[in-house]
């Protein structure tokens, strides 16, 4: 507690001498949390190419457009929100509202102006269903997650983890028009691959999230039955990851890959098990991300032939 004090005085004195300085575009930029929302864009622009419908390039980039810009707003109203323990945290002090480069109250109305006009011109200019749920996943981030169960319940990954689910169904549905069994399963591929994901992340950042007072399952139960967890959600995503190739979805070639990555998922999990440093947890994190982009690139590839001669025989 009294490291937390600290760490949260030591951020409160940056941020008196950072708002002096005035933000800069960058601040802004990274209130949007690029990294993080890098996958959430691929996985979205994804969805637009697997669905059965060819969709215009230009209304394509749109909609990424507005997937990207609703993204970003979220994680900007994230920070606004959870500035309190971003001071605390090593991982995370240095964002620009707890290192004082950006004032809370620009950070909250840049989060809002970006969400409604991301939520509105995908209404406007691809249809309306896409919007409703680009209007849904931002919502259940802020208000689900962030607000709700993110300092309230270990619990707070496994359920909040649906709002980085929805960008596939979005692109989907910003293709088609509606939805259907494909991009379902594609929601839930996310959904079950965020636990695993961010378990690692806690495990070797157990003190940090601690010291914020977040209940992350490492730190409520510890990192034994975290661990047995992780083993569970990386077997039962197995078969779904292999189900965009037996529905139809994408070929054999992302059927093998995809049986590939999961096996080694799988192996970094009992790997994670049997290390008592923190290495493996590390490892595991870094190759999740490479897992869900890989599997997600594969599916895109597998499509895209058919995508592009749709394309040239409209042409």
């Amino acid at each position: 507690m009294a490291d937390g004090l600290q760490a949260a005085g030591r951020g409160g004195e940056a941020a008196a001498a950072g708002l002096d300085a005035g933000a800069s575009v960058g601040d802004f930029v990274r209130l949007l949390k690029p990294r993080v929302m890098s996958l959430v864009v691929f996985t979205g622009f994804v969805g637009i190419v697997v669905a059965p419908v060819a969709m215009h390039p230009v209304l394509a980039a749109v909609a990424v457009l507005c997937i990207a810009v609703a993204a970003g707003a979220a994680g900007a109203i994230n920070m606004w929100y959870d500035r309190d323990i971003d001071a605390v945290m090593t991982r995370t002090c240095a964002r620009p509202i707890p290192a004082g480069r950006v004032d809370p109250s620009e950070a909250l109305s840049f989060g809002i102006v970006l969400s409604l006009f991301a939520v509105l011109l995908m209404g406007l200019a691809i249809n309306w269903l896409a919007a409703g749920l680009l209007a849904a996943a931002t919502l259940f981030y802020v208000f689900v997650y962030t607000i709700w169960l993110k300092r309230r319940t270990p619990q707070n990954i496994v359920i909040g983890g649906a709002a980085g689910a929805f960008p596939p169904m979005i692109g989907w549905a910003a293709a088609t028009g509606h939805l259907g069994i494909e991009p379902i399963v594609l929601f839930l591929l996310i959904f079950m691959w965020t636990p695993p994901h961010f378990w690692a992340l806690a495990l070797y950042r157990t003190g940090d999230y601690a010291r914020a007072g977040i209940p992350m399952l490492p730190v409520v139960a510890g990192a034994r039955a975290t661990k047995v967890r992780m083993t569970i959600y990386t077997v039962a995503l197995l078969p779904l990851a292999l189900a965009p190739w037996y529905l139809g979805l994408a070929g054999p070639i992302y059927g093998a890959v995809a049986l590939l990555l999961g096996l080694l998922f799988i192996a970094s999990a009992i790997a994670v098990w049997l290390d008592r440093t923190d290495r493996s947890a590390r490892r595991m994190f870094g190759f999740s991300i490479l897992y869900l982009f890989l599997l997600f690139a594969v599916m895109g590839f597998d499509r895209a032939p058919g995508l592009l001669a749709s394309l040239g025989a409209a042409g």
